[in-house]
């Protein structure tokens, strides 16, 4: 397990210029991103708050969070990081390794071959768990984490803007074929891919 720097709760960015700069970037510089810049990513999509730490900071039906958040970081994407597939885990706010090795290539291949996306330094791919919420809501679940999914990608789209860099969005890809390429868990379906980095 992997400890990441503890995240600020104050930026230099207002939230209304945040909004106003957002932009989709689909082309990348090859610069690496620290691991207090990942830290920061991680918490503002999926992290813990409040002062128990027992919500996060996206809302979700019955405060069920049915989403992880993997990262595939590349061989040069996270300075003090090796290339790989990582779970993040957000009660401790670490990082745990999964699949060993640079996986962009085969996830941006799993993703009708979009290799734009491979030239990110590092990809999050946010899953769902269904069973998590359907247990309660039955199938419209399903629902409330499409829902949940894009409140968490909004949150990582802005953290970037406020931190000076940029995100890419993907919904066009084989679940099986990305599921497999990261090596993903059974019953962990990506929903969203969010390719990330320095604009070019």
């Amino acid at each position: 397990m992997i400890t990441l720097p503890p995240p600020a709760f104050k930026g230099t960015l207002s939230l209304e210029e945040a909004l106003n700069a957002r932009r989709t970037v689909r082309s990348f510089a090859p610069t690496t991103l620290s691991l207090d810049q990942l830290s920061q990513l991680l918490w503002a999509t999926y992290g813990m708050t409040g002062p128990r730490g027992g919500m996060k900071t996206t809302p979700s039906a019955g405060a069920l969070y049915p989403l992880d958040c993997y990262l595939a970081a590349g061989d040069d994407g996270v300075d003090g990081l090796e290339g790989g597939v990582y779970h993040y885990l957000p009660s401790p706010h670490a990082l745990e390794a999964m699949t060993p090795g640079d996986r962009r290539q085969e996830i941006a291949r799993a993703s009708l071959s979009q290799m734009w996306m491979a030239k990110a330094p590092v990809m999050m791919i946010i899953t769902a768990e269904y069973e998590r919420i359907t247990g309660k809501y039955g199938e419209r679940g399903i629902r409330y984490a499409h829902m949940e999914v894009g409140h968490a990608g909004e949150n990582l789209f802005l953290q970037c803007v406020a931190l000076g860099l940029g995100a890419g969005i993907v919904g066009a890809f084989t679940d099986d074929a990305v599921a497999d390429a990261a090596g993903l868990p059974p019953g962990h379906e990506p929903l969203l891919i969010v390719p990330l980095g320095h604009p070019r």
